[in-house]
């Protein structure tokens, strides 16, 4: 995932294990944070859709417009609406409780 200067995500390139942007090309020289689309709100998933006790990476898969929190090691989508509350094991959001 490439980011711009305040770590909200521009783009996600996928490139083959091992190789990284700058081996690739000279042009896409940015800051680059890897991210795995088998994670999901901290759980690795199989090809199968189901978990599969692998490593999860970075909390989410990052997406255009998410952001790169490095305290939390996460990507983190943007907050749906005023009210919702990050949760900080899946870094999801979650809506407010009904009133």
């Amino acid at each position: 995932a490439e980011l711009d200067h305040n770590n909200r995500v521009i783009r996600v390139l996928v490139f083959q294990e091992g190789e990284t942007p700058d081996r690739i090309q000279g042009w896409l020289a940015g800051t680059w944070v890897q991210t795995s689309y088998n994670t999901r709100g901290g759980i690795h998933y199989g090809l199968d859709g189901r978990p599969d006790g692998g490593v999860p990476l970075r909390k989410n898969y990052a997406g255009a417009g998410d952001v790169y929190d490095a305290d939390r090691d996460a990507f983190i989508a943007p907050q749906p609406a005023a009210g919702w509350i990050l949760n900080e094991d899946s870094c999801h959001w979650v809506p407010p409780a009904p009133a």
